[in-house]
């Protein structure tokens, strides 16, 4: 047998999982690798259909091998600038756990997350919106200058299904039992809908940004925007329309809203915040800027 084939017959581990090679050899030249005759001590041209997968799956984590370790390299590079900047010890083995929180964040941008919704939702929807508030909830643990993020009508069973989360108690989260308009003064509050004639351009530390943790907006369209004008309040829509076009109406997720907003108060603009968390679909499509944009809303 080749050093090539032993290197390849050793990449299996007792799981039946394909692995990294151990041996101290060169990298195994994936151009050598459909000339080798064995695969874990059986010929190519007998191996069963599972075989064949697993070894598909072997050449292709050869060919990206450099690329994760660039990857790798560039985290770590990374994570060890913000250590340095921010007086962190940290070794190579452990991850860097950031320890930012809301209260010594420098962003004082407000998100409310208007958990009204729920007697509109099946059981089915209310956990998946929950499941967004969670994603939510790590996405802004995990920044650097965390939003204060704040869950309104934190009530019933939207409570009940977020408690069975463990630890939620101790979340870095501003809960509510009460509306957002027995909370914060009026003339802060802007609730973002698609059906809203306002765009909105930049974020203000004074405003409050309501986001509504509502499933299925195509079901109940509208609903949102009625909700702020019999209320009162300031409505205004993100700008995706100055940026992109759309061959019909999509729904973006409670959470990719937060984020586009997580991302613009990190210094991205709305067109790179909307690109990153914009899902990547063929009719969605990039605007010339001298081009009018022509389209269906997204709703958010």
């Amino acid at each position: 047998m080749s050093e090539n084939t032993e290197n390849i017959a050793n990449t299996h581990s007792e799981s039946g999982e394909i692995a990294p090679a151990q041996t101290e050899a060169k990298e195994v030249e994936l151009t050598n690798l459909p000339h080798v005759e064995l695969f874990n001590g059986i010929e190519i041209s007998k191996l069963t259909k599972r075989q064949t997968k697993k070894y598909k799956k072997y050449l292709k984590w050869e060919e990206n091998k450099k690329e994760r370790r660039a990857k790798q390299k560039e985290k770590l590079k990374a994570k060890k600038e913000y250590a340095r900047l921010h007086n962190i010890k940290i070794t190579d083995n452990k991850p860097l756990l950031l320890k930012n929180t809301m209260d010594k964040s420098p962003c004082k941008i407000s998100i409310c997350i208007d958990l009204s919704w729920s007697d509109l939702m099946t059981d089915k929807d209310m956990n998946k919106a929950i499941k967004q508030v969670i994603r939510i909830y790590a996405e802004n643990r995990r920044a650097k200058a965390p939003m204060q993020l704040h869950l309104t009508t934190f009530v019933g069973k939207n409570k009940e299904v977020i408690r069975k989360h463990g630890g939620s108690e101790k979340w870095d989260v501003n809960f509510h039992e009460s509306h957002y308009m027995d909370i914060f003064p009026k003339d802060r509050l802007i609730y973002l809908t698609s059906d809203s004639t306002n765009v909105i351009q930049k974020l203000e530390d004074d405003k409050v940004y309501i986001i509504g943790g509502l499933v299925d907006h195509n079901a109940h369209k509208g609903i949102c925007y009625k909700k702020a004008v019999e209320e009162g309040i300031s409505h205004g829509q993100l700008p995706i329309g100055e940026y992109f076009k759309l061959k019909q109406r999509k729904v973006l997720t409670i959470n990719q809203v937060f984020e586009i907003l997580l991302r613009v108060s990190e210094g991205k603009s709305f067109k790179e915040a909307i690109e990153i968390n914009l899902p990547k679909r063929k009719d969605v499509l990039l605007i010339n800027k001298t081009e009018k944009a022509s389209q269906e809303p997204i709703s958010t």
